[in-house]
């Protein structure tokens, strides 16, 4: 492994040795030593697009040139400035702290250097010491790494909004590095430093024992299955990581992207339910059908409607089944907005979240036709099915679940932080968004709560039957939990903000 000048001092990350080190400290840099990414552009960039939207991206992409001009010209520290200052002046700092909760995880775990984690898993005592704003890392290094302790950049605040200008020492890079590990450690030194470039030989001077993390383009971050701690919750609209030239495109977009959601939209609320199939296809949205759905229930003889328990994705999985079936079928609702309601072609029925009332109200939609429900509560947009509630099992025994899977390129169509209104244009905005509809066998009477099952156990069996077709893993995670961990509460509806998520299991 060749070195450049300078850093022949130090050997490289593939030299330290994990045995033993359960008694030992690590202290490491993050972007380009735990992270493969030396950039913190990306970071940044999903920071100001959650917190400010389009503009604020733009805002930053058009200051990120003299961030980098100031970066290799003058020091690593003013450009790093510029980037704080065009992604968080005048934002919350709570606004900050929830990106840095929600959002930003998901995409530091995809890019974690599986060496130097190695290394940094081993040891029983972790540090971090990153040039990066505390608040945007503490959360991820803390919860999904199991650093002990988080020594970065402070920004500056003033009645709760950051000013975009960082707190007394600076930025931490270089020198300053070195004196927050002195104050830190004192005159111990810590047994293993960690760093990837020069402006980290200060503080990886102080250690025992340092290594290099060489700049290697074709390193291969941590597998999924791999990762300390599995993502099952995350938030934020992008899909992707925003390199500038992925932000700049996705700032080109946005203006196309609209007109295009509302034609498509229009052609889902307006077209007659049997034609929408086509009309999506032929506007770039790929919904794809398997399975053979069941017929519409006969009016005639007195028989009821089928009830179709899907796995949730988002707010359209009950009107991409209806395109799939070739009719609109009602679906139950917990909380939806009140434009996704005017906007919606199929029947949409609020439940009360009182047991009785909710259980009679759809034995009456029964009745009357098919009926969609999403037993989970709320969406999941990892490989993972949430805890299937049960009531729905205890009142019809004509039960087809439907495995739904969705696609999606350039955003996310739902949200636990933001407005649910944009959720349907959010996912219509991608260039060519994907749903697969799977109708799986109808359950079998032997299994259902008339041949003596159990509710909770007819539930449990369909979440692993879905789960099972989708080559999901079924958890027992629930609606409060993805909130509490989402958006710090537990999704409950009030009658003056709308919290909880849209369309609803029972």
């Amino acid at each position: 492994m060749e070195l450049l000048a300078g850093e022949l001092e130090f050997q490289t990350v593939e030299k330290c040795s994990s045995i033993g080190r359960d008694k030992h400290t690590v202290v490491a840099d993050m972007d380009g030593t735990l992270l493969c990414g030396r950039s913190s552009f990306p970071y940044f960039a999903l920071v100001a697009f959650e917190v400010g939207g389009v503009l604020r991206l733009f805002f930053l992409l058009l200051l990120s040139p003299i961030a980098g001009v100031l970066y290799y010209l003058v020091s690593e520290s003013a450009g790093i400035k510029v980037l704080i200052f065009a992604t968080m002046a005048g934002v919350k700092v709570s606004d900050i702290d929830s990106v840095a909760r929600a959002v930003l995880p998901k995409f530091y775990s995809m890019d974690l250097h599986p060496e130097s984690w190695r290394v940094f898993s081993a040891c029983g005592k972790r540090c971090v010491l990153t040039a990066n704003p505390r608040v945007m890392v503490e959360a991820f290094l803390k919860e999904y790494l199991g650093a002990d302790m988080v020594i970065g950049t402070e920004i500056g605040s003033y009645r709760g909004r950051a000013t975009g200008f960082v707190r007394y020492p600076g930025v931490l890079v270089g020198s300053n590095k070195a004196a927050a590990l002195r104050e830190v450690f004192g005159d111990s030194s810590p047994e293993i430093g960690l760093g990837d470039r020069k402006t980290d030989f200060p503080f990886m001077s102080l250690c025992q024992e340092a290594f290099i993390v060489p700049a290697m383009s074709d390193v291969e971050p941590v597998s999924r299955d791999k990762l300390p701690k599995p993502i099952v919750f995350h938030d934020g609209r992008l899909v992707q990581k925003p390199t500038p030239l992925l932000a700049l495109l996705i700032i080109l977009w946005i203006p196309v992207g609209f007109v295009l959601a509302c034609l498509r939209m229009a052609a889902g609320s307006l077209l007659p339910m049997r034609i929408v199939l086509y009309a999506f296809r032929s506007l770039g949205v790929r919904l794809s059908v398997h399975g053979t759905p069941p017929p519409p229930p006969k009016k005639s003889t007195g028989q009821t409607g089928v009830l179709f328990i899907c796995s949730h994705r988002t707010l359209l999985d009950p009107i991409m089944l209806s395109a799939a079936v070739g009719r609109p079928i009602a679906a139950v609702t917990y909380s939806v907005s009140r434009l996704s309601e005017i906007l919606s072609p199929i029947k949409t029925v609020r439940l009360s979240r009182d047991r009785a009332k909710d259980a009679a109200m759809i034995k009456q939609l029964l009745s009357e036709g098919d009926l969609v429900i999403c037993p989970e509560g709320t969406t999941c947009r990892e490989p993972f099915l949430l805890r299937f509630s049960a009531l729905f099992a205890e009142l019809t025994d004509e039960i087809v679940p439907v495995a739904m899977a969705n696609r999606m390129s350039m955003f996310h169509g739902t949200t636990a932080r933001g407005w649910k209104g944009m959720d349907p244009f959010y996912f219509f905005m991608n260039p060519s968004p994907a749903y697969e509809v799977t109708f799986l066998n109808k359950l079998p009477e032997e299994l259902t709560c008339s041949a003596g099952k159990a509710s909770v156990d007819v539930a449990n069996y369909l979440q692993r039957i879905i789960a099972a077709s989708l080559s999901y893993e079924c958890t027992s995670f629930t609606r409060k939990d993805k909130y509490k961990a989402l958006a710090g509460n537990d999704g409950t509806v009030t009658a003056k903000k709308v919290e909880g998520e849209k369309i609803m299991g029972c």
